[in-house]
């Protein structure tokens, strides 16, 4: 059976983004790069192109995502607006319209792209297309209106907008296309083709240094020069994920694509700049062990290696101790402006004394009793479990959290438990009312109103918000999984938290979701509209997982995403 995509693979061709699915063919006996001019920053090859296009536009997620929020928001962006923005230039100098009826023409089989210039979006195209049909599309037929070249023994078009200076050149050597939105870029090409020994890019070490750490290719393969890609404003302005603190360490990566019937598995290398210090093998294994704690309802986790004493103080005072405290995090979105009539401040702003600097609370610099505790305990490896529940009248969804400490060593119970009641102090109770442990079946609670508990088993801390979390982790303690070691193993349980989620955020952005007075659409909410519509156009998604391993300069993830059917 035919499926449709997991996720809607960028390809630029007529400078626009191409949506695909994939689709399982035969490998194809020689890859295209040799025939790609050097200086490119990503090349994306894929073994069937037109299978994958095909199987997109039939799909039920096609026809979903246009009609979703998520696609409105998209709609609306500045990314959107840009790649219009290209798409008209591409016109112009072609003459033609890059719309879906011409992709459909120009997608062959055993295809690449590589793009040159991220900020202009300048690609080299070429497909495995027999010449039977690359002679029958539009872009053939209108070669009239184009100038005539030649290179390596081939003759090729080319057709400049003189408003955009926007170039188009393509050609037809034997059964293959070539389309281009610079007139180098096919000569180049056409050059390698005819046996020329002009460099390409499998001469580079940002294609060559990952290709060579990869294994065999997917059903479509990206590699990217981080290089040229992370320093450039698009990338960081563009990239979705905004980790870019995180890429810079990376010179450049691969991410290969493979399928069977119910999973899709993506395989990544990532090669730093500088050599690393080899993973601590005890805190990978550490790690690894955590993955068998999880419970089986557990909506999400990540199990951590060599987590800094601060780092784990933090997680557990955040996620348990004082969720609601805190600095919020400082605001990307600029103000809006309100219209008025021309009143400025109201007439309470008299009582107000602009002679004194504003009072600020001081914070104190002290640590924590309970990061005391864990600076005296050399940590391994950290496991956060979260998962959400709907209450027994199905209005409001809670969620709970619960944090597994490794240590080297055993811990102290009577330290943790004091360090613990110490911290919550302050914040809960003038004198020791409601920071007492009681002993439970298999765990101590706080014997006041704040939903914690606790257990100790040897070098393994755990602390929950909520007793039935808690007794789900201890109940695996018995339980035996061969993982390999890793220094990050995360899931995500789409299928359980999708209807939650959605749940949860409507609640949050009710009253803003709804139309303003003047009767036109506001921009959809970016939780509750926007991303609980995309979740909703991959509902048969049910969940997701990702391992990270390190082996000297490289990084390796494999992602994996199960499919419910």
């Amino acid at each position: 059976m035919k499926r449709a995509s997991l996720a809607l693979m960028a390809a630029m061709i007529s400078a626009g983004l191409l949506w695909a699915a994939y689709q399982t063919s035969a490998p194809h006996p020689a890859p295209l790069s040799p025939w790609f001019p050097a200086g490119s920053t990503l090349y994306l090859e894929a073994k069937d192109f037109s299978s994958l296009l095909a199987d997109w536009n039939a799909s039920p997620e096609k026809r979903i995502w246009v009609d979703s929020s998520n696609y409105q928001g998209f709609s609306r962006s500045r990314l959107f607006l840009r790649l219009k923005e290209a798409a008209d230039q591409f016109s112009a100098a072609a003459g033609l319209p890059p719309d879906m009826d011409f992709l459909s023409q120009v997608a062959g089989g055993h295809s690449a792209m590589a793009l040159y210039d991220i900020g202009n979006l300048q690609f080299l195209y070429v497909t495995y297309l027999p010449s039977a049909k690359s002679v029958q599309t539009t872009l053939w037929q209108s070669r009239a209106k184009f100038e005539p070249r030649n290179a390596g023994g081939v003759t090729f078009f080319v057709r400049r907008d003189p408003e955009s200076q926007k170039e188009v050149a393509f050609a037809i050597s034997g059964d293959y296309l070539l389309l281009a939105t610079r007139e180098d870029l096919v000569r180049g090409a056409l050059e390698l083709m005819s046996g020329t020994k002009d460099l390409s890019i499998e001469t580079e070490p940002w294609w060559s240094q990952p290709v060579a750490a990869a294994g065999p290719a997917g059903e479509l393969r990206m590699v990217l020069n981080l290089e040229k890609l992370v320093p450039s404003p698009y990338f960081r302005t563009y990239w979705v994920q905004q980790n870019i603190t995180d890429m810079k360490q990376y010179s450049t990566a691969v991410s290969d694509l493979s399928r069977s019937q119910k999973e899709y598995r993506e395989e990544r290398v990532l090669i730093s700049k500088a050599a690393r210090a080899p993973a601590f093998d005890a805190a990978a294994r550490a790690t690894a062990d955590l993955v068998r704690l999880v419970p089986e309802n557990a909506g999400i986790y990540q199990a951590k290696a060599s987590p800094s004493p601060r780092e784990c103080a933090d997680l557990i005072e955040t996620k348990l101790l004082a969720p609601h405290l805190g600095q919020a995090p400082a605001s990307k979105v600029a103000p809006e402006i309100e219209l008025t009539s021309g009143e400025t401040g109201t007439h309470s702003d008299l009582e107000t004394r602009i002679d004194y600097a504003p009072v600020r609370a001081e914070v104190s610099k002290t640590e924590s009793p309970l990061s005391l505790v864990l600076e005296k305990s050399p940590i391994l490896a950290l496991l956060e479990v979260q998962a959400t529940e709907r209450d027994p009248s199905g209005v409001f969804v809670r969620i709970h959290s619960a944090v597994v400490l490794v240590s080297s060593g055993e811990w102290n119970p009577e330290s943790v438990q004091s360090a613990f009641s110490d911290s919550l102090a302050p914040t809960l109770t003038a004198s020791q009312l409601g920071v007492k442990w009681e002993q439970k079946s298999a765990h101590l609670e706080l014997d006041g109103l704040w939903p914690l508990a606790l257990a100790i088993r040897g070098k393994y801390l755990i602390v929950a918000d909520d007793p039935a979390l808690i007794e789900g982790v201890l109940s695996n303690f018995d339980r035996s999984l061969n993982t390999e070691p890793a220094v990050l193993i995360a899931a995500f349980n789409h299928a359980r938290e999708r209807k939650n989620f959605s749940r949860f955020t409507g609640l949050l952005d009710q009253n803003n979701a709804q139309a303003d007075s003047s009767g036109e659409t506001r921009q959809p909410e970016f939780f509750s509209q926007n991303i609980s519509s995309l979740s909703a156009v991959l509902s048969h998604l049910a969940s997701e997982k990702i391992v990270i391993r390190t082996d000297g300069a490289k990084t390796l993830e494999a992602v994996t995403y199960e499919w419910a059917e």
